[in-house]
C-alpha cells in the first residue's frame, strides 16, 4: 500500500514516475529473532520509502507507528503504551502517532509524556511532514 500511496503523489514529492517505473525495488523482512504483527509500519515504510526516492533524511528523533491506507490515511493501532515506553528508553524525543489513538495516551506515565513530543495524525503526509529533513 505505501508504494501505491507514493506512487500516485508523486508530483507532490518532487518525483517523476521514472522514479517508479526504471527502478526496481526489494523490500526484505526477514522473520529473525524479532516477532512482527500487525500493520504498525505502514507509517514506517511509507517514510523509509519516501525517504530513499526523495534523498530527504528520516530525522533520527522520530519514533512513528500507524497503518496506512491506500488513500494514505493513517488507522490507529495497537500497544501505544508499550511503543511510547519503548521510544521514551530509546531515547527519541518526537513520537507520531494516528490521532484516533490519542485516547490511549492516557495510558502513559505522565513523567513519559512530559519528555515525549507526541504529534497526532490522519494522512501519511502529516508523517513525512514531520520526519523527513
Amino acid at each position: 500500500m505505501t508504494w501505491a500511496y507514493l506512487r500516485s503523489r508523486c508530483e507532490s514529492f518532487g518525483l517523476s514516475l521514472d522514479a517508479f517505473t526504471k527502478h526496481d525495488f526489494h523490500v526484505h523482512v526477514p522473520a529473525g529473532a524479532v516477532p512482527k504483527d500487525g500493520p504498525s509500519a505502514g507509517v514506517t515504510m511509507t517514510t523509509a520509502l519516501a525517504s530513499l526516492l526523495t534523498g530527504r533524511r528520516v530525522r533520527h528523533e522520530v519514533a512513528m507507528t500507524g497503518e496506512v491506507t491506500l488513500h494514505g490515511k493513517v488507522l490507529p493501532i495497537g500497544g501505544v503504551k508499550q511503543k511510547l515506553l519503548a521510544a521514551h528508553r530509546a531515547g527519541l524525543t518526537e513520537v507520531v502517532l494516528p490521532r484516533r489513538n490519542a485516547v490511549d495516551l492516557d495510558d502513559v506515565p505522565d513523567e513519559v509524556l512530559a519528555e515525549l513530543e507526541i504529534h497526532l495524525v490522519d494522512d501519511v503526509s502529516e508523517v513525512l511532514d514531520i520526519a523527513l529533513v
